[in-house]
């Protein structure tokens, strides 16, 4: 497919079907988007919307958020998971409230949780440059159309098609369009990202050292609890995979320990 013609089909769909009023789409604020990032990934969108609309009424600004405890950005977290994100984003929201927020690739990824991906997006989503975007919607619609039959497609190869086919100085519109062109073939059933040489399919939820970081964090937000009580919240079977966990929680500085009791950190 030419770079016009595929431009033509992704702004076609956009006017059409195009996800215009979710909220980190209405702004141009470079923290509202940070915390959409941050919320959005490996979470779908449907998910995230009620937490991120409590969320920024509760930390309007990166300086609310630098000024609140750890305890209670874990509390307004709970539910969406990877609660270590929360953290991430706290220790950004410090670095902004000192120092101003980074306008630059180069500066963004120097943030605390900032890859690659997050300070493009950010780039293209609060400052319209013009940079190249690659997440799963964006590898779905690229792959489709311009490498149907190949597997083990590189990013690379992914950056080079973007290069061509995005249009300059529309980076905002642009990959809010082509995310949602890849949504909307997933949708359809169309799911390219195993060809993708970056692609890994994401484990199952039960069962996970996921689920049991979540049940603990999930538990100290009622109310402190004893190690005890922690490593046995799954029974007998799975107190060393919640050990493992609660362990892991503390080296990140998500919890604390006071004698043989945990809570939130501060």
């Amino acid at each position: 497919m030419s770079s016009t013609k595929f431009r033509a089909l992704v702004w076609r769909q956009y006017r059409a079907r195009g996800r215009h009023t979710l909220p980190w789409r209405t702004t141009h604020d470079p923290y509202r988007i940070l915390v959409s990032e941050i919320m959005l990934q490996q979470t779908q969108v449907e998910r995230v919307l009620p937490f991120y609309a409590a969320f920024i009424k509760k930390f309007p600004t990166a300086r609310a958020l630098a000024a609140a405890p750890l305890s209670e950005i874990l509390k307004s977290w709970q539910g969406l998971g990877y609660n270590r994100r929360a953290n991430m984003l706290l220790k950004a929201a410090k670095e902004i409230a000192a120092h101003g927020m980074p306008h630059t690739v180069h500066e963004l990824e120097k943030l605390p949780g900032i890859g690659p991906y997050t300070a493009r997006a950010l780039a293209a989503f609060a400052y319209n440059h013009d940079v190249v975007v690659v997440e799963t919607n964006i590898r779905t619609a690229v792959l489709h159309h311009f490498f149907p039959k190949r597997k083990n497609v590189s990013d690379a190869e992914i950056e080079r098609i973007l290069r061509k086919v995005s249009p300059a100085g529309r980076a905002r519109e642009w990959y809010s369009a082509l995310m949602d062109y890849g949504a909307h073939l997933k949708r359809s059933g169309i799911s390219r990202n195993a060809q993708s040489r970056h692609y890994a399919k994401q484990t199952k939820f039960a069962g996970s050292a996921r689920e049991a970081r979540g049940a603990i964090l999930r538990e100290l937000t009622r109310r402190s609890a004893t190690s005890e009580r922690l490593m046995g919240l799954f029974g007998p079977l799975r107190r060393a995979q919640a050990a493992r966990a609660l362990a892991a929680l503390a080296a990140e500085g998500l919890i604390r320990a006071r004698g043989n009791r945990y809570a939130l950190a501060d």
